[in-house]
């Protein structure tokens, strides 16, 4: 096989997902010409691909010796940079492929992500407006303007933006009958809401839902099992909840959750941020009052405790994601030393089996009992403040109306927007974003420190 026909073989592989047969296709055309920087560069993209970023700095770093200033090499090398927090490094290397080459749209666009995670974002939607103009039909163009728009709170345009999102690769549009509603006439009509992101996502958007009915609508809701108790009951008795998998009545239009706001036409001065909007069982409220009192502790604080995500091996791009939100138990070892304060574990999953419980720290763990949202709801009504990484336990806590700090990863999502400590989506929440790559110390000594104020 020749050279073209196995650089072919290799990029359908990586489009494929089958990374593994990919970088072998590579790795045995530099058997014989280990200096072929084309085929360096497209083995740096693999093995970025692959949560292998410091393999993937080499062989870019490999290309850029044997062909300098290779534009493509030096997108890959930005792109393993940034897989290993080194934005200003990433930053540099985007520039200078954009340099080599002025009409690479992906260099651009990747450019105004890595300022984007910087707060720069003048700089960034300044780039992200140029990859517009490079490459105005790139699905993943569009998808990474629209992030950056949101995050700087021009909902406006961002949400007009972010309807692109189900041409990437990353989306895959789901088969529902009806038109997509996007803000026409409701009245008489039926119309299906459905999820499509995390519970998150969910239980953020759902506040747009009895506007629906509001409006004249039949609505139909669809959401993920654990959810369903609690949204029921949240919702008017007109809306029918439904669980995936379910079968879905006749309707007319569709509508998914995310897209909601740009239906609605939702600016940063129209947010809907009332809370509560989901409401927990009284009786099981009840019962965890008087199982949080038999538990111990007295008076002081009650605070529930978050410190990890869901890591979604499969998913790549959000399982490196998950690894930069992520802690561990130990790390929260210093909130144990905080006077009147009592610990709750809120932490589903993985994580919350391998969880070692620090020398010193007495952590009350009812997880094992709560069986979905609704459970989950009814102990988050009884503490006085809810401290998570970025995961659906603070939207959670956010919707209830309860006190939440959002420990934000340095590449923080786009809805804690950029430059903020608070909220429009929730107006107890505080945002403690790391003012370093990784840097979760800054954050617990800032935590730390609040807490023990607000238990004086």
């Amino acid at each position: 096989m020749d050279r073209v026909a196995l650089l072919a073989r290799g990029a359908g592989e990586a489009g494929a997902g089958k990374l593994v047969a990919a970088e072998a296709t590579y790795r045995s055309m530099l058997a014989s010409e280990p200096r072929d920087a084309e085929v360096l560069s497209n083995l740096g993209a693999v093995l970025n691909m692959a949560e292998n970023p410091v393999a993937g700095e080499a062989v870019c770093r490999a290309a850029l010796a044997a062909q300098p200033d290779y534009w493509a090499a030096l997108g890959n090398l930005g792109a393993a940079l940034h897989q290993q927090q080194r934005h200003d490094e990433a930053v540099g290397a985007y520039a200078a492929a954009l340099r080599s080459n002025p009409s690479n749209a992906d260099a651009c666009t990747n450019l105004g992500v890595a300022l984007a995670e910087q707060g720069r974002m003048a700089a960034s939607l300044a780039f992200h407006d140029i990859a517009l103009t490079l490459s105005p039909a790139d699905a993943q163009v569009r998808a990474n303007r629209a992030m950056a728009l949101l995050a700087a709170g021009d909902f406006a345009r961002g949400f007009t933006e972010y309807e692109w999102r189900w041409r990437t690769q990353a989306m895959a549009p789901q088969a529902l009958a009806g038109q997509q509603w996007c803000g026409e006439p409701l009245e008489g009509r039926t119309i299906l809401v459905h999820d499509e992101g995390g519970f998150g996502d969910t239980l953020q958007f759902v506040r747009y839902v009895p506007a629906l009915a509001a409006l004249g609508a039949r609505v139909v809701l669809r959401v993920q099992a654990p959810l369903v108790r609690l949204i029921r009951r949240s919702l008017p008795d007109t809306i029918a909840v439904l669980p995936r998998g379910a079968a879905l009545p006749p309707c007319d239009l569709h509508c998914p959750m995310m897209s909601l706001p740009h239906a609605f036409g939702t600016t940063l001065e129209t947010v809907p941020g009332d809370t509560p909007y989901l409401m927990p069982c009284h009786e099981a409220v009840t019962r965890w009052r008087t199982r949080l009192a038999a538990a111990g502790g007295g008076r002081g604080l009650h605070v529930g405790l978050v410190w990890a995500g869901e890591p979604r091996p499969g998913m790549w791009q959000v399982h490196a994601m998950d690894r930069r939100r992520s802690m561990s138990l130990a790390r929260f070892a210093p909130l144990a030393g905080v006077p009147g304060v009592h610990l709750v574990s809120l932490q589903f999953g993985a994580a919350a089996g391998a969880a070692q419980t620090p020398s010193g720290m007495h952590l009350f763990d009812p997880m094992a009992e709560m069986a979905d949202f609704d459970d989950t709801a009814a102990l988050v009504a009884n503490l006085d403040l809810v401290i998570a990484v970025d995961t659906a336990v603070a939207h959670l806590a956010g919707a209830l109306g309860r006190p939440v700090w959002v420990l934000s990863r340095y590449d923080a999502c786009w809805r804690w927007l950029a430059g903020r400590r608070d909220s429009p989506w929730y107006p107890g929440l505080r945002v403690y974003r790391q003012p370093h790559p990784g840097d979760w110390d800054s954050v617990l000594s800032e935590i730390v420190r609040d807490l023990s104020n607000a238990t004086v």
